[in-house]
C-alpha cells in the first residue's frame, strides 16, 4: 500500500467530498422519483462511500464480478440508492436508471439483490452483511491467498441484531485482517432512536472486546476517512472497524438528525430547494477513477465434479446416512478441491469430522452459531469461489431460516445438510429432533429437497447436490439402515424409486429415510399373510417424481399410505397429495408424527407416533377392508 493512501491531497479530499454530496444528490432524486425508499439513510453514508468507491478500494470499473476485485457489502440494504449512486458515478448505471428505483421493469430494487452485477449478496433484513462479508474475507485468506480485500457498511441499528456478534467473533477468531466493517452511527433507527445513540466510545469497547482493531472517526470527515481506512490496511491479524459518528439525513436542512424521517422521500415541492443546498457546497466536476486490483487469485473450475470411484457397499450393510454422508463428502473433497465445509461444533455428530480430518484446510469450524454458519456460506459461495456445504444437526438449521430466505433471494448454491431427523433419533428429546425441516427447505424457491434412504443414494446425493444451481438440502439420519441399492444406480433428482413392486400389489406405500425400510419391514409381513403392496422411495422430495407416484397409484386402486418422520404438516404427504392433486380417485393417506415428541428408544418412539412398520401394516389392511 503506498504512503499517498493515507493523507490524499487537498483536491482529492475536495472531489471525495463533491462525489459525496452528488450521492446524496442521487439519492434523494431517485427516493423522490420512486415516491418511496429511505434518503436520509442515504445521506449519512454519503462520505464512506465517497471514500470507499473512490479513493480506497480497487475494483476494475467496467468488471464488478472480477474475482481480483474488493468486496463491498451494503449491509444496512435499504440504503440501496446510494450504492446505485455510487456505481452511476463510477459509470456502470445511466443517470436516468436512477430514476427508475423500485419500478417492476428495473433492477434497482428497494434492496439490493444479485440481479445487479455488484451486488454479491441480498441485504435488507439486518444483521447478514457483516457474516457474508466473513465469508469473502476467509476465502480470500484461506483459500484464494489473495489481495482483495472485503469492506461491509452496517448500521447501527442492526447492530442489535445477534448475529452481528457472531460474525465479529468469527472474523476475530480467525484473524481477518482483510476485513473492515464500517458502522454508520446515525443515532436514529427505523421508529426512534437507537439504544446506544451517539455513544461511539460503548461501540468501540464492544468491537474490542470482541479482538477487533477500532477507530473512531467523524464519518462525515473524509480526509479521517481515508486515514482509517489506510491504517485498516496495515495492521496483520485482526479485522479492523471503523466507528463513524455520522447524522441522519446529513446536508437536508431541517432534516439533519430528525425523527421520523426514517424511509421517506422528500416532499416533492421541497426536492429542488433542498438539492439546491447540497449543490452550493460542490466546488468541482472532477471524476476520480477507482485503483485497479492487484490480479493474484487463483484460475478454479466448480463445475462438473465427477465421482471418482463408485461408492463402496455391499446390499445388506448397514451404515446410518449421516455417517455415509461425511464418507461421501470427504470423498468428494478429492474430487474438487474447492469443496469446503462449514460445521457448526457438530462434526464428530454428523461425520463431517471425516472431511475435516482428511481436508483440514477447507474446514471451516463455526462453533454453536447457525445463523453465522450459514451467512459465511453464502458469502464463501459467492462469485463461484467454492462449492459450500453446511452441516449440522437439521433441527437447529431452523434458526437460521432467515438466512436461507435470504440465500435464495441471493442466487446462492449452497448446500445443507441436516442430521439427526425425526423421532428415530431416539433418546434425547424434542429440542434435537428435526421434525419441521423437509416443510422450511421445501418453502424455499429454487431448493432441491433430497432424503436418501441408504449409503449409496446418500452418496450419489452428494454428488448431486454438488453440481446443482440453487440451494440444496440433503436429510440424514442416525438411525443405521440396511443398504438396499447397487452401487452401479443410477440417481437423477425427480426421479424416485419403485423398489417393490408387483402385478397383485393393492396399495402404494410411500417412505423415506427410516420409514422406507419400515415400509419394506411391513411389505415383507403383509406378503407372508398374502397382501402384497407397492414401495416407494421417492429420494428428492422436491422436485418430487409425480408422474411415478401417479401411475402407481392407479395400478394400486387409486390408494396410497404415505409415511413420514416429521411433522404432518409441509412433509412428503403434503407433497404426495400436492402432486395427485389433479387426479381423480386417488386416495392419501398420511401417516406422520402428530403432536411434540419425547424421549425413549427408536423402536419406541417411531411405534408410539405411529409410523412403524406395525402402523404401516394396519393401515394396509384398513384401507382394504373400507
Amino acid at each position: 500500500v503506498m504512503a499517498d493512501d493515507s493523507t490524499p491531497d487537498a483536491n482529492t479530499v475536495q472531489a471525495l467530498r463533491d462525489v459525496a454530496n452528488r450521492l446524496r444528490i442521487h439519492s434523494i432524486r431517485a427516493t423522490c422519483a420512486a415516491s418511496s425508499g429511505h434518503p436520509t439513510s442515504c445521506c449519512s453514508a454519503a462520505e464512506i462511500m465517497s471514500v470507499l468507491f473512490f479513493h480506497t478500494m480497487r475494483y476494475k470499473r467496467t468488471d464488478p464480478e472480477h474475482p481480483d476485485n474488493d468486496r463491498f457489502i451494503l449491509s444496512k440494504g435499504h440504503a440501496a440508492p446510494i450504492l446505485y449512486a455510487a456505481w452511476a458515478e463510477v459509470g456502470n448505471i445511466g443517470e436516468s436508471d436512477l430514476l427508475s428505483l423500485r419500478k417492476i421493469h428495473c433492477d434497482l430494487e428497494g434492496h439490493p439483490t444479485p440481479r445487479l452485477p455488484f451486488v454479491d449478496v441480498a441485504t435488507g433484513s439486518l444483521g447478514q452483511g457483516l457474516g457474508a462479508a466473513c465469508g469473502m474475507a476467509y476465502t480470500g485468506k484461506y483459500f484464494d491467498k489473495a489481495s482483495y480485500r472485503v469492506f461491509c457498511l452496517l448500521g447501527d441499528g442492526e447492530s442489535s441484531e445477534g448475529s452481528v456478534w457472531e460474525a465479529l467473533a468469527f472474523a476475530s477468531h480467525y484473524g481477518l485482517d482483510n476485513l473492515v466493517a464500517v458502522f454508520d452511527v446515525n443515532r436514529l433507527g427505523q421508529s426512534g432512536v437507537t439504544p446506544l445513540e451517539h455513544c461511539t466510545d460503548i461501540y468501540q469497547n464492544r468491537c474490542e472486546a470482541f479482538g477487533w482493531n477500532t477507530y473512531l472517526v467523524d464519518g462525515h470527515d473524509v480526509e479521517a476517512l481515508c486515514q482509517a481506512f489506510w491504517q485498516a490496511a496495515q495492521v496483520k491479524n485482526k479485522p479492523t472497524a471503523i466507528i463513524a459518528k455520522t447524522f441522519k439525513g446529513r446536508g437536508i436542512p431541517n432534516i439533519e438528525n430528525a425523527e421520523h424521517w426514517h424511509g421517506k422521500p422528500m416532499p416533492k415541492e421541497r426536492v429542488d430547494a433542498i438539492i439546491k443546498v447540497i449543490e452550493s457546497q460542490i466546488q468541482s466536476n472532477r471524476n476520480l477513477t477507482p485503483k485497479p486490483p492487484v490480479e493474484d487469485s487463483p484460475q478454479i473450475s466448480i463445475r462438473n465434479v465427477k465421482m471418482t470411484c463408485l461408492p463402496d457397499y455391499v446390499v445388506g450393510d448397514r451404515i446410518a446416512t449421516r455417517k455415509a454422508y461425511g464418507l461421501a463428502l470427504a470423498k468428494l473433497g478429492h474430487a474438487n478441491e474447492r469443496v469446503i465445509v462449514l460445521a457448526g461444533d457438530t462434526k464428530n455428530s454428523t461425520f463431517s469430522e471425516i472431511f475435516n480430518e482428511e481436508h483440514p484446510d477447507r474446514f471451516i469450524e463455526c462453533f454453536t452459531g447457525e445463523q453465522n454458519m450459514v451467512s459465511v456460506a453464502l458469502g464463501c459461495a459467492t462469485r463461484g469461489r467454492t462449492i459450500a456445504f453446511v452441516s449440522t444437526f437439521a433441527a437447529f438449521l431452523t434458526r437460521a431460516f432467515d438466512q436461507i430466505r435470504m440465500g435464495a433471494i441471493s442466487q446462492t448454491n449452497i448446500n445443507f445438510i441436516g442430521s439427526h431427523c425425526g423421532v428415530s433419533i431416539g433418546e434425547d428429546g424434542p429440542s434435537q429432533v428435526a421434525l419441521e425441516d423437509l416443510a422450511m427447505f421445501r418453502s424455499i424457491p429454487n431448493c432441491t429437497v433430497f432424503y436418501p434412504s441408504d449409503a449409496i443414494s446418500t452418496e450419489y446425493a452428494v454428488y448431486l447436490a454438488a453440481n446443482t444451481k440453487g440451494m440444496c438440502f440433503i436429510r440424514t439420519s442416525q438411525t443405521e439402515t440396511a443398504v438396499i441399492y447397487t452401487p452401479q444406480e443410477n440417481f437423477e433428482i425427480g426421479q424416485a424409486k419403485v423398489i417393490r413392486q408387483s402385478v397383485n400389489d393393492k396399495v402404494t406405500v410411500i417412505g423415506a429415510g427410516v420409514t422406507l425400510h419400515e415400509a419394506l419391514a411391513a411389505a415383507d409381513s403383509l406378503s407372508q399373510q398374502g397382501i402384497s403392496i407397492r414401495v416407494i422411495d421417492p429420494f428428492t422430495i422436491k422436485p418430487l417424481d409425480a408422474a411415478n407416484i401417479i401411475s402407481s397409484a392407479k395400478a394400486t386402486g387409486g390408494q396410497v399410505i404415505t409415511v413420514e418422520d416429521h411433522y404432518r404438516e409441509g412433509g412428503i404427504g403434503e407433497a404426495v397429495c400436492a402432486a395427485v392433486s389433479g387426479e381423480p380417485d386417488i386416495l392419501v393417506q398420511q401417516l406422520a408424527v402428530s403432536e411434540v415428541p419425547q424421549c425413549g428408544t427408536p423402536s419406541e418412539l417411531l411405534d408410539k407416533f405411529g409410523i412403524s412398520a406395525r402402523h404401516i401394516i394396519a393401515a394396509v389392511k384398513n384401507t382394504l377392508m373400507s
